[in-house]
């Protein structure tokens, strides 16, 4: 899986379907500058994760659309709006 550097962060590229799909499950941590951008996405879920993450909505041109703080496991949608085109997720530094 791809790598870039987007808003500061180190995130892995999830381009294929089932990349897409699986997102951060399975992942047990992630360090501060880490995140995945998933892109062709304007809502997300966090069924079986194990972490809360932050949502930063995209536009195709990588503008910010809208973010999402402190999402919590087991949210079933959370969306980005027309104008999002990718999301960056990445570890909550806020608690539960």
């Amino acid at each position: 899986m791809e790598t870039v550097e987007i808003l500061g962060y180190k995130a892995k590229v999830a381009r294929k379907l089932f990349e897409r799909i699986r997102g951060l499950i399975g992942t047990e941590d992630l360090a501060p500058d880490e995140g995945m951008l998933i892109l062709k996405c304007n809502a997300i879920h966090t069924c079986f994760m194990s972490f809360p993450i932050d949502a930063i909505f995209l536009d195709k041109n990588d503008n910010v659309v809208k973010t999402v703080k402190n999402i919590r496991p087991w949210r079933f949608f959370i969306w980005g709006g027309f104008k999002a085109a990718k999301v960056l997720e990445i570890k909550s530094k806020d608690k539960f």
